[in-house]
């Protein structure tokens, strides 16, 4: 699987690819220090094959090199986030 980055001024998103199907987790930036992770989407073809959950460390791991924190709106990463206790460093 790959996860490939797209930024913009305000947000951006990780997109995984995996099979000719993509799936994303987008975010919007509050500040330098602080992004909002608010949508995962996650296409039928590859539900149940952990790419939401690949998404979601991915998104913990930038945030951790990068120094920011997370908002997470997004219903899925919430899920995630309770889940994985040693994930509460990131959270804002």
């Amino acid at each position: 699987m790959n996860i490939a980055h797209e930024e913009a001024r305000s947000g951006g998103r990780y997109i995984a690819e995996l099979e000719g199907h993509y799936a994303e987790m987008s975010y919007s930036r509050a500040s330098p220090e602080l992004i909002i992770i608010d949508h995962t989407g996650v296409p039928d073809e590859l539900r149940g094959k952990g790419v939401g959950q690949a998404l979601a460390l991915h998104a913990v791991e930038e945030a951790r090199k990068g120094g920011w924190k997370i908002i997470p709106l997004c219903p899925f990463f919430k899920s995630q986030v309770e889940r994985h206790p040693d994930w509460q460093d990131i959270l804002r």
